[in-house]
C-alpha cells in the first residue's frame, strides 16, 4: 500500500513539476545575446566589406556614363545624373556623423541641418573626375568608420521613431547600404534611357551565357 501510494504521489509530483518546468523548455535568448551571436557571423568587418562592394558598383556606373550625359534628367523634378551621384557620395556622412555622436535617440538628432548640407553638396558643380573621386573618398571614409565599430556599439538598441520598436545600431547602419542600392537602381534606369547596358546586367548575362554553354557541353 505504501509503495502504491508513493508511486502515485511520485506520478502526480512528476506531472505537476513538468507543468511548471517542461522537459522541452522553449527558451528565448535575450536580444543582446541574439545580436552577439549574429555578430559572430556578420559584424563590422562584414558590413564594411559589403558596403565597399556596393560603392565600387556605384563608381562603375559613374565611370560608364559619358560626362556629356551627366546633366541628363529623366523627368522634371528628378535629380540629374550628376546630382544623383553627388547625393549618393555624401549621404553616408549623415549615417557616420549621427552614429559617431553616440546618440541612441536618432529622432532627436539634428537631421534638418544634415539635409540642408546634403542638398547644398548635391547642387555643387563638379566634373566627372571630381564626382568619381568624391565617391571613392567618401566611400572609403565611411568604410573605415564601419570597420572600427565594436560589437558592443553595434549591439546598442536605438530609437529612430518613438512609435516604432527599437533596432540595433547594426541594423540602422545597414540602411546606408540599402539607400545606396536604391539610388543606384535609379541611375541604372537612367543608363538604359541613355542607351547604356548597366555593367551588372552585362556581367550576369555573360555568366548566364557561360553556364548555358557549359550545360550544353555536358549534355552533348
Amino acid at each position: 500500500m505504501k509503495t502504491a501510494t508513493a508511486n502515485a504521489f511520485g506520478f502526480i509530483r512528476g506531472r505537476f513539476l513538468r507543468g511548471i518546468f517542461p522537459s522541452r523548455l522553449q527558451w528565448s535568448p535575450p536580444v543582446w545575446l541574439t545580436l552577439r551571436s549574429m555578430q559572430n557571423i556578420y559584424g563590422a568587418k562584414q558590413l564594411a566589406a559589403s558596403f565597399r562592394t556596393v560603392r565600387q558598383n556605384t563608381i562603375q556606373v559613374a565611370e560608364d556614363i559619358p560626362e556629356d550625359k551627366y546633366r541628363f534628367t529623366p523627368a522634371e523634378g528628378v535629380r540629374s545624373v550628376e546630382q544623383a551621384l553627388a547625393h549618393i557620395a555624401v549621404s553616408t556622412r549623415m549615417w557616420q556623423e549621427a552614429h559617431a555622436s553616440g546618440t541612441t535617440k536618432m529622432h532627436e538628432y539634428d537631421w534638418a541641418t544634415a539635409f540642408v548640407e546634403l542638398e547644398a553638396e548635391e547642387k555643387k558643380k563638379r566634373s566627372k573626375k571630381e564626382l568619381v573621386d568624391l565617391l571613392k573618398n567618401e566611400g572609403e571614409r565611411f568604410t573605415r568608420f564601419l570597420e572600427e565599430l565594436s560589437d558592443d556599439k553595434l549591439a546598442e538598441q536605438i530609437t529612430e521613431d518613438p512609435s516604432q520598436p527599437t533596432k540595433s545600431r547594426l541594423e540602422a547602419l545597414m540602411s546606408a547600404k540599402e539607400h545606396e542600392m536604391h539610388c543606384r537602381g535609379q541611375l541604372m534606369l537612367m543608363e538604359r534611357m541613355l542607351g547604356i547596358v548597366p555593367h551588372l546586367t552585362r556581367k550576369y548575362a555573360e555568366m548566364e551565357r557561360e553556364m548555358k554553354e557549359s550545360a550544353g557541353k555536358k549534355t552533348g
